[in-house]
Order: structure tokens, then sequence, then C-alpha cells
């Protein structure tokens, strides 16, 4: 029996992480600003919906919301290697705090300018453009690399939790108390992220800097381009997100192939719900990957389980009509979560320990362009395939061609399947 409650333990998320103050801080005021993050996610659109009556309108959010998070993605990647990142946290997390408060302001008043609206959320994804990147290059000072894994695994879970649950508050209050107060909402609890901030210490780069121009981010790419196993780390994620990700077909899915009403119902939401949902199961029970040394592989390994998943996801589609296909096609999506949610962790923690702190903050602001502009390229190219050859046939092939393409990879950089995590590093106080 004991034996049984040690392997279980050995299961369940390593919260080692939370053992460093800072990093505790940072993870609990997380789990509070995630809630209202999620708020202002639903509300924006619905808004402007609401506003225009136009899903034309409401699709522009996606061109409103990329181009802020390319452009100051890269340029807040080079900002996080020039400034104290304390300092870079402090005033990202204002500025969120800021955008936020207006955006709770243009409701209270009752705007109806749809361009204002629009602008608020470029500005708004601007600012997390620059926090993000400057966040996740400030985890490496403050934990082992060993610890890396189970950080980035805690973090994750939070967000993919909130993914599936701020939605859900957010259908059911909007009707209930209005924009305003999801606004109101999202403001209040961001004030938990400045309070872990300001508590963090000091932390300059370490080594040479140069000045934030565009100069500083083409070094980076150029320092990207010369470690052949951090620039695999972002192509096997671009494989995996633009050929293997689904979502753009799940509305037809819905509808088509499982019988459900044409604007939207119970099995659109419970798509929608299956990724995260296995995201949140696998950083549950992400205790194994602090025991991974070989990242590099564990990475092509949970990507091949995620083009598996998504390819017996088609499969499951094209036998709709059998009893159970529905189930099975969730099961797949579930089981594609939690291998991305592993994947994701690994090449996080590889980009935190395996580059100089001098270029850290530039190749995670090149993350956060990859992990935002993946999945919207996927949802062209499944959206065009799909028209071709059928949604059934678009997911599954574009499974295999995420285990195809993978495998090619793995073989043409085999430095990468090599990689292992190297277990010193030098922590702040």
């Amino acid at each position: 029996m004991r034996g049984l409650r040690e392997r279980m333990a050995g299961l369940v998320a390593d919260t080692r992480p939370l053992r460093n103050e800072h990093f505790r801080r940072l993870w609990l005021a997380n789990i509070i600003t995630v809630v209202g993050a999620q708020l202002t996610v639903v509300a924006v659109p619905a808004q402007i919906y609401d506003v225009t009556g136009s899903s034309a309108y409401v699709g522009l959010t996606g061109l409103f919301g990329l181009v802020p998070l390319i452009v100051f993605g890269l340029w807040g990647g080079a900002l996080a290697d020039v400034f104290d990142r304390r300092t870079m946290l402090m005033i990202t997390t204002s500025g969120l705090i800021g955008t936020s408060a207006l955006f709770w302001l243009q409701a209270a008043m009752g705007n109806t300018n749809v361009w204002l609206l629009l602008g608020l959320f470029a500005v708004q994804q601007a600012f997390f453009a620059v926090n993000q990147p400057t966040r996740a290059a400030i985890l490496p000072r403050l934990l082992t690399p060993d610890l890396l894994p189970a950080a980035n695994s805690l973090s994750m879970t939070v967000f993919q939790a909130g993914a599936i649950g701020g939605p859900l508050v957010a259908g059911v209050l909007i009707p209930i108390l209005g924009y305003q107060w999801l606004y109101l909402v999202d403001t209040i609890t961001l004030f938990a992220t400045l309070g872990a901030v300001v508590r963090l210490p000091r932390l300059p780069v370490e080594g040479p800097t140069t000045s934030p121009g565009l100069r500083s981010v083409l070094e980076g790419f150029r320092y990207l381009g010369g470690h052949p196993v951090l620039l695999m780390s972002f192509v096997v994620d671009l494989i995996a997100m633009i050929f293997g990700m689904p979502r753009a077909l799940f509305p037809e899915i819905a509808h088509v192939s499982f019988g459900g009403p044409d604007e939207g119902g119970l099995v659109f939401a419970l798509l929608f719900a299956a990724i995260p949902t296995g995201a949140v199961l696998g950083g549950v029970f992400s205790g194994w990957v602090s025991r991974v040394d070989r990242q590099g592989y564990a990475v092509i390994v949970c990507i091949l389980v995620w083009g598996a998943a998504m390819t017996g996801f088609g499969v499951a589609v094209a036998l709709a009509d059998y009893r159970g296909m529905l189930l099975v096609a969730l099961l797949m999506l579930v089981i594609g979560g939690a291998a991305d949610m592993a994947s994701a962790a690994f090449r996080t923690s590889m980009l935190q320990s395996a580059a100089a702190d001098s270029v850290r903050g530039r190749l995670q602001g090149v993350f956060v362009v990859v992990v935002a502009g993946g999945p919207r390229i996927a949802d062209v190219v499944h959206g065009t395939s799909a028209a071709m050859v059928g949604t059934a046939a678009a997911a599954a092939g574009g499974g295999v061609l995420v285990v195809v393409g993978t495998v090619v990879a793995a073989i043409a950089v085999p430095s990468f399947v090599r990689y292992r995590l190297s277990r010193t590093t030098t922590i702040a106080r």
C-alpha cells in the first residue's frame, strides 16, 4: 500500500517550485488574475457583437490582437534583455490594470463605438505581449533548471483551468451583471499580480546588453539560428499547431457530424473545452516531468502523441454515425491536450535553461509570437482543407502530417533529440 501511495505521489503535480517564495506569490496571484482575465476574454467579443450585430467586427479582434502580439512580443523581448525585469513587469502589469479600467469605464458609460473597443483591446494586447516574455525570462533566475518543467506545468495548469471556467462563468454573468462588472473584476484581480511583482528582487540582465531596437531583435533571431536545439523547439511546435490544431472545424463538426444546433450548443462547447481539459489533467498529473532529463526526446514523444490523437479525432468524426464516437472524439482531444501541455512545459523549460540570460527575453518574445500565430495559421489551413476534403479528412490528415513532420525534424536535427537538462544555475535572492 505504501508503494502504491508513493507511485501515485510521483504522478501528481510536482509542487516543489512553490517552496520558492517569489514563484509561490506569482503563482497564487495568477490563480486570482486568470479569473478576471478570462472574463475579459469573453466580454470583449460579446460586447463588440452586442454593439455591431456583426461577426465580421468580432473577427477583427483577431487582427487587432495578433499584430500587437507580434510587434510588441518581439520588441518586448528585446526590452526584457536590457532593463531590469522586475521594473518591466511592474510597468506592464500597471498598463494591464489601466487598460482593464478603461474597459470598465467605457462599458459603464454605455459606449457604442466599436473602434474604441478594438483600440483598447490592441493596447491591452501590447502590454500583454511585453509582459509575458519578461515573466518567462525571470523564472531561471528564481528556480533551478530541474524545477523549471514543474513550474511551467503549474503555471499552464492554472491558465488552462481558467480557459475552461472563465467562459462558462462569463456566459452566465453577462446577462445578469453586464459587461462593466466583468471588466471591473479583471481590474481588481490584476492588483494581486502587481503586489507579487513588487515583492520580487531586482532582476537586472546578466551579460552584455544592447539598445532595444530592431538590431537587438535581429540579434535574437541570429542567436536562435546559431542554436539548432532552440530553433527546433519552435519548429516542432509550429508543425504540431499548424497541421494538428483543428479548432476551426469544431463548429461544423458539432453541427454536421454530431447533430448539434448550428448556433453552438452542448457538443460545440464540449469540443472547445476538451483540449484545455486535457491540459489541466496533464498538469494535475505532471509529477513525472521533473524527472525527465532527455527533454528534447520528451518533446518529440509528446508531439507524436498529439499528432496521433488528432488523427484519432479525425477518424472518430468520420465514423460519427456509429454510437459512442462523440466520446471517442472528445477523448482524443483530451489526450492531445495533455500531450500538448507536457510538450509546452518542456519546450519552455529548454528555452529558459539553455539560452543565455542576455537573450532570454527575446527568445521568449519569439515564443509568444509562435504560440499566438501557430493556431491562427492552423485556422486558415484547416478551414481551407475542410472545404476541399471535408472536416474528418482535414483533421485526420493534419494529425498524420504532424507525425510525419515531427519524425523528419527529429531525423534532420538529432542534437535536439539528444538534448539533456543541465541542472546548474545561479538563483536570484
